[in-house]
């Protein structure tokens, strides 16, 4: 009998429970603050913030900023923010102060000073970025810093202390001091500037036979930022007075030379400039041109070797070196040596060897160097490995000589150094001797196979013009060794001029005295003439 009542119990118990309302989801509570209030939202539901703010009509701009992130989902209790972001940019100018330089000029008393260029501030154009932050504006932040225009040091000459003993030179000897062309004839005592400008820049700096003439480059200055020229070709017309240079027509120029044998006639390869290292990008070509001697204007122009890339690393530029005569001509590239036809233009290689991968924005060249009757040819060439490096990373450089034919390749020193320069000297009519005396100068690195870097040591050595019978010039035992890799002979082939710890010397090849000519210690690149 109870089992149909249990039955029916629980019939009931049923009935009443499909009855009964369906239990409610959690609501979920989400806070939003922005644009200056605070409401709050109830979702049924999660979905994202992006979500719950496009619910919410929320527009956000690329700047506005959102915490939680965009892509979270929502949760009981959240609280969003919304940060409105304004930006604003704004520039400023502001002067550059110009730098005092006190640079030594041995044309004044010891300790006298001399006003050499006025100083001149710069302009600078500074700009800043400024967010505004739910109303509240914060500290500017600096985006970027251009020069409108540079500051120009003031530039104060001292005269240098200490004095030196007159020394006498067969000639004319010009360089550069601190960026001014000097002078000397005869004697050091007539040293004198022949530019006071600082702007020389060393690509070149060249006598005219006579020594009466000088060419030269200066920097170019442009406070508007405009890079089309990196240099202009200068002449002095007449050394022996105080004779006004004249710039020459054309500009940014990698090399120029006087012509031998042909009188106010010059030659010049140029190239473009450019805003990153080194600044240019040879064109490798070759003028000729005849000058005015009293206006400098070009008489006659003459293209020798048309724009060509220059061969491997030919953004550097090829090299060129007249011969004694002026009948032929060489030129140099970073792995290869030869001469020029003048009349077609044409490149006759007469050494090739390794390149030299400097992985810096420069490329070596070796120097080249004529015998005197010009049939040999002085020069460096790059040695193959010494170890397991590569060819074009080999530390080995040679001195050695070719003849006008490439007919064969001679070694006159061994793993002399890259900065190595060996030179001819003109020749020497001894007393009593049959023949003229010769010889050949080159500077030997002292820690082979570190002789790369600027710090390296050399010294400057002296052979028999066939190589043999080597022997050291200066410096002398116990003294540091040159840094400075430039010499060049006198006329009369018995002195030889270098550069020794900034300032310039002169050494006698017979009774090796050696003797300073300069206190400055700014010198470079040293010419002799006649």
């Amino acid at each position: 009998m109870m089992r149909p009542m249990l039955a029916a119990l629980l019939a009931l118990i049923a009935l009443l429970a499909a009855c009964a309302p369906a239990a409610e989801e959690p609501t979920l509570l989400v806070s939003l603050v922005a644009d200056g209030r605070e409401r709050t939202f109830s979702y049924q539901t999660p979905v994202t913030v992006e979500q719950f703010l496009q619910d919410s009509d929320i527009t956000l701009t690329e700047l506005d900023t959102v915490n939680p992130l965009p892509y979270t989902q929502i949760t009981d209790g959240m609280r969003v923010t919304v940060v409105r972001v304004l930006e604003e940019r704004y520039c400023e100018e502001e002067a550059v102060p110009f730098q005092r330089r006190t640079i030594p000029n041995e044309g004044l008393q010891p300790g006298e000073e001399r006003l050499g260029q006025s100083g001149q501030n710069g302009e600078m154009e500074i700009c800043y970025r400024v967010q505004t932050r739910d109303g509240v504006p914060h500290d500017p932040v600096e985006i970027s810093r251009t020069i409108i225009t540079s500051p120009r040091d003031e530039v104060i000459y001292v005269g240098p202390s200490g004095q030196l003993d007159p020394v006498n030179v067969n000639g004319t000897i010009a360089y550069i001091s601190n960026g001014n062309a000097w002078i000397m004839n005869d004697t050091s005592t007539t040293k004198r500037p022949l530019t006071t400008s600082g702007d020389v820049d060393g690509h070149v700096f060249r006598l005219s036979p006579d020594g009466r003439q000088l060419l030269f480059t200066r920097r170019a200055f442009n406070n508007s930022g405009d890079a089309s020229t990196f240099n202009t070709l200068w002449l002095i017309p007449d050394t022996t007075i105080d004779a006004e240079p004249m710039e020459l027509l054309p500009n940014n120029i990698l090399y120029a030379d006087w012509v031998p044998g042909s009188a106010n006639t010059i030659s010049y390869s140029t190239a473009e400039a450019r805003n990153t290292p080194p600044g240019w990008q040879a064109l490798n070509d070759f003028w000729i041109m005849r000058l005015d001697p009293r206006t400098g204007e070009p008489l006659n122009v003459r293209e020798v070797v048309e724009e060509s890339s220059g061969g491997l690393y030919g953004w550097w530029g090829t090299d060129y070196q007249w011969s004694n005569s002026g009948d032929a001509l060489a030129w140099i590239r970073a792995d290869s040596m030869g001469t020029v036809n003048v009349d077609t233009g044409e490149h006759l290689p007469l050494l090739t060897y390794p390149v030299y991968n400097t992985f810096q924005a420069w490329s070596w060249r070796a120097t080249v160097s004529w015998s005197p009757d010009d049939d040999l040819l002085l020069t460096t060439v790059h040695g193959l490995p010494i170890g397991s490096e590569p060819a074009e990373t080999s530390p080995a450089f040679h001195v050695a000589v070719t003849d006008t034919r490439g007919t064969f390749e001679a070694p006159i020193a061994q793993n002399a150094g890259i900065w190595a320069a060996p030179k001819y000297s003109p020749e020497i009519n001894a007393d009593g001797a049959e023949f003229p005396l010769g010889y050949v100068a080159y500077l030997r690195c002292r820690d082979f196979p570190n002789c790369i870097s600027d710090s390296a040591q050399y010294d400057l050595y002296l052979a028999d013009r066939d190589g043999s019978n080597p022997r050291r010039l200066y410096p002398p035992d116990g003294q540091s060794g040159l840094t400075q890799r430039e010499f060049v002979w006198s006329p009369d082939g018995r002195q030889i001029a270098f550069l020794y710890q900034g300032n310039l010397w002169v050494i006698d090849i017979f009774s090796q005295v050696a003797s300073q000519l300069t206190l400055d210690g700014g010198a470079s690149s040293p010419v002799w003439a006649r």
